[in-house]
This record gives structure tokens, sequence and C-alpha cells, in this order.
């Protein structure tokens, strides 16, 4: 004879076991319905469950993101020259990144909710997750004395994409290396300086940033004349020469602002400088001061204004005069 099989009876969290048991008064059927029915329910609801918590919180993300699409910092400002396509290019770069920003969250929630409801999945299909939490408690702990810097970059990029500080295309200052933004993630950027040379830094060991093409910039031209030269009529040149510039059709919506001749900055050894400010729109400074300087250059040689270089006296001992021919004669020696 075949031996008898024993069945577990039904544990107190089983219901749908309890009552086909209390039913049918078959401890196997009662079994079998739980194992054929209620675990297979039980996870379909759990699953249920999991898609209906990410799509709401997906919402609530959808939400946050097309409120950021106004942008941390405020808009540039108002200028007396019509500029759509570049307003339009800043819109759309905000846009970009408050959609990355999303996608990012999007991303955590779902790695949450896998983790979480995988877990409860497993605990209804029988597996013992006593070891698998256990496991993870220490491979968190691991991970946070053995991984701090990489935890450290990740949630400096959370923040650096949050907070709109740079983005591809950006020419940002970050202490070790300056060059236009290539590619950001959460844990390192991508950039390239001048040079061609192409930079990886971790985000977490950029301490500051300096953003040259937000909002607006500012190209800074000093000019350096004689000490021979009248500075009023100087500065009335160097104004007149901004100002055309400023009224150049090629140039419109570039330059922000009329431009500004600050005046005398410095007395130098040989050399009076004076500083013209002109605010254009971002990554255009540097097109700006070039062609500046070429217009300053044409038009100081036409009006004749001096741009001094380095100029020495020299004094000449001639060793057939005596001392007291040099101090009776005081241009004597002096070439």
């Amino acid at each position: 004879m075949f031996p008898r099989l024993t069945v577990s009876p039904c544990t107190p969290d089983e219901d749908l076991c309890q009552t086909v048991e209390d039913l049918t008064g078959n401890e196997a059927v009662a079994r079998t319905a739980d194992l054929v029915i209620g675990r297979p329910l039980a996870v379909v609801g759990l699953l249920v469950l999991a898609v209906v918590i990410r799509w709401v919180l997906h919402k609530v993300v959808d939400r946050i993101v097309a409120r950021a699409e106004d942008g941390v910092l405020p808009d540039r400002m108002s200028r007396r020259r019509d500029d759509t396509e570049r307003e339009v290019a800043t819109a759309t770069r905000r846009v970009q990144r408050a959609k990355t920003m999303g996608d990012l969250l999007k991303s955590v929630i779902t790695g949450i909710l896998i983790a979480v409801f995988g877990t409860m999945i497993l605990a209804q299909l029988g597996v013992n997750i006593a070891p698998i939490i256990a496991s993870a408690g220490i491979v968190g702990i691991a991970l946070g004395f053995g991984a701090q810097s990489l935890v450290k970059d990740f949630l400096s990029g959370v923040f650096m994409i949050f907070e709109d500080q740079y983005g591809v295309g950006d020419v940002i200052d970050v202490g070790e290396a300056t060059g236009t933004v290539e590619a950001v993630t959460l844990r390192v950027t991508r950039l390239r300086d001048l040079n061609g040379t192409v930079w990886y830094v971790p985000n977490g060991e950029i301490l500051r940033v300096g953003n040259m093409s937000q909002n607006w910039a500012r190209a800074v031209i000093d000019v350096s004349v004689g000490y021979g030269e009248d500075i009023n009529r100087v500065k009335q040149v160097l104004k007149e020469v901004a100002h055309d510039l400023w009224e150049d059709d090629e140039y419109r919506g570039v330059i922000v602002e009329e431009p500004e001749v600050t005046g005398v900055e410095m007395l130098a050894a040989d050399s009076v400088n004076l500083r013209v400010l002109v605010k254009t729109a971002p990554m255009e400074q540097w097109a700006v001061a070039r062609e500046l300087r070429q217009r300053i250059k044409t038009r100081f040689d036409y009006e004749g204004i001096e741009i001094p270089f380095a100029q020495r006296v020299i004094w000449h001992k001639n060793s057939d005069e005596g001392p007291a021919a040099r101090a009776t004669d005081p241009s004597a020696g002096k070439s």
C-alpha cells in the first residue's frame, strides 16, 4: 500500500484556503484552491496595485514637470530688439531639462515600486524573504561605506538638473576645466575645452560652476591709448564705434543693450586703459568682442589715435667723458 499523504493545514492568513476547508471539510481541496486561485489572485492584485500607484505618481511628476518648464531662474531681461528665435530656443532647452528631471523621477519611482512589490509577490509565492531583506540591508550598508563618492555624484547630479545650473551646449567653468558641455548624466559631466580636450568631471567633485551662457553675457573690451591722447575725444570715439555696432542690422538681437563706455579703468606704465561693456545674448560675447576690437582699431587708425607700444629710455655711459662734463651737460649720455 502507498503511504498516506498528509496535507499541511491552512495558515491564518490564507482566507481562501480556510473558506474552502470550511465548505468542503477537505484540506487537500482547500490547499489546491489556495494554490490555483488564491495565490495567483493575490499576485495579480499586487501587480494591479503597483501599476495604479505607478500611474498616479507619474501623473504627479508630469504636473510638477509642467510647472518646472517655466524655469527656476527669471526670464531674460527685456530688450528693445526682437529676438523671438533665441527666446524660443531658451524655452525649448528649459522644457528639455524639465523633462529630463521628470524622466529621472519616474525611473526612481519605478525602481522603488519594483523592489517593494517584487518582494511582496515573492512572499505570496511562499519564498522566505527574510534572507532577501537581510541581504539587502547588508548590501546597502556596504554601498554606503564603499560607494560614498558614487552616491555623492548621483545626488549632485540630481540637484544640478533640478536647479537648472547648466545643460548641454552651455559654456561653463568648473575650476580645473572650462569648456562647452557635451553631455550631462547623473554621475558625470562631459565638456570639451577650446583645445578640443574632452574633460569628464564627476558631479560630486564640482564645488562651484560658472555658467557663461545663461540668460545673457557681457563682452568686456579694454582699450589702451597713449598718455598724450585727449581722453574725452577717445571716449567719444569709442562711444560712436560701439553705437554703430549696436545699430548694425547684422547684430540685431545679438547685442541686448546699448554699449557702455565706463571710462578710465587703469593708468599703466605706458598707457591709459579705458573699458567698453557690451551686454549680449548667451554665447555671443566673444564674437561681439572680436568685431568691436577690429572696428576700434580701424577707427583709431583713421582718427590718428595712438595705440601705445612698450617704450624704454636707455642711458648710455660714455667712458671718454669725465664726471665733470656729464655734470655740466645733463643731456650727455642720454639717448
